[in-house]
């Protein structure tokens, strides 16, 4: 089996959820995409679990945002110490090796909504201090940072509709937190981020940062906002950084089907290849963050991907780039 690193998942989120719900569930052994179990014997080396805070729900019920990440990062803090003899906290890429080395799998931390900080960089330093090592600017809406692409909510439907960002970018809190993460040595990530913002960041880092989008998919195979351009492709090439194949249908093809499918995986793949190198593409699947039907169910079946690669003629060491090694390069940069 081939090692993975998964840049991205919403599973604390969705185990608040269900707990908020009165249901018993905890991470070792459940029914969400991903639990350690499956992780484990897929061949798993690390995931990163997001503490991600949908905004209009939490201020519809008047939590405060920071409140609320920092209650996800409770509950996975007591899911790692209740799990020990599966998975290790990583701070740096010396301790995903040396938990791979040990049989056990890596959790890496991470926020998903800058909103969260609420523009004060000591809330940045509070979640590094807790061993936070992976942020977004921004998910769906404008924030104390920055601007994403632009999200409309249909009256009649509830959906929400994205349309690029192109003129709004960093807000000036925005611009400090960025170089804050930077010096830090947190891994800046733009998915989420507007047009604007994406590559405002790709021109202020420091050209030697990796800067990462850790789950979006490119943009000339399926036209949504939320997928990057070639541009964008290349900057993030140019940085050393990654960008994590995500397996949301709408991310993967604009057939309207909500089936997310593997042939489509491996079409964004040999694009990304194809237009910013075999080094930019990692995984990032926002397992438990989607609701499509998924030909890849969860965890238990990654390996499925490995396999269509081969047969789509990637050699090994290309599918072992895209699985870990490109993200564990990027680690090895920045944490």
């Amino acid at each position: 089996m081939i090692p993975i690193i998964d840049m991205h998942c919403d599973t604390i989120y969705a185990i608040y959820k269900q707990r908020c719900k009165g249901r018993e569930i905890s991470l070792r052994n459940n029914d969400l995409h991903v639990d350690l179990v499956r992780m484990k014997e897929s061949g798993y080396m690390g995931q990163c679990f997001a503490m991600f805070t949908y905004l209009p729900e939490i201020l519809e019920a008047g939590i405060d945002p920071l409140d609320y990440a920092k209650a996800l990062l409770d509950i996975l803090d007591e899911e790692l110490k209740s799990n020990e003899d599966l998975i290790r906290p990583a701070l740096t890429a010396q301790d995903i090796r040396q938990n791979y080395r040990d049989g056990l799998l890596s959790c890496i931390r991470t926020i998903e909504e800058g909103a969260v900080y609420k523009g004060d960089l000591n809330n940045i330093r509070y979640f590094y201090d807790r061993g936070v090592r992976k942020s977004t600017l921004t998910w769906n809406f404008e924030n104390e940072l920055a601007f994403p692409n632009r999200a409309y909510k249909d009256p009649v439907t509830g959906e929400y509709h994205v349309t690029p960002e192109t003129e709004r970018g960093l807000k000036k809190a925005g611009r400090d937190a960025v170089q804050l993460m930077e010096e830090l040595g947190m891994l800046i990530d733009v998915s989420h981020l507007g047009d604007a913002g994406i590559l405002e960041i790709l021109d202020i880092v420091d050209p030697h940062t990796p800067v990462i989008a850790s789950h979006s998919n490119a943009r000339a195979v399926t036209a949504h906002p939320r997928n990057l351009t070639d541009k964008m492709l290349r900057c993030i090439a140019e940085h050393g950084g990654v960008t994590g194949i995500n397996f949301c249908a709408d991310f993967l093809t604009s057939d309207g089907k909500g089936v997310s499918r593997v042939s489509d995986m491996i079409a964004h793949i040999e694009h990304i290849r194809n237009a910013a190198g075999i080094d930019a593409i990692g995984l990032g699947t926002d397992f438990d963050g989607i609701d499509d039907t998924l030909e890849i169910s969860g965890a238990g079946r990654m390996q499925m991907l490995a396999d269509a690669l081969s047969l789509s003629g990637f050699t090994e060491d290309e599918i072992e780039k895209i699985f870990w090694r490109n993200v564990m390069r990027v680690y090895e940069e920045v944490l």
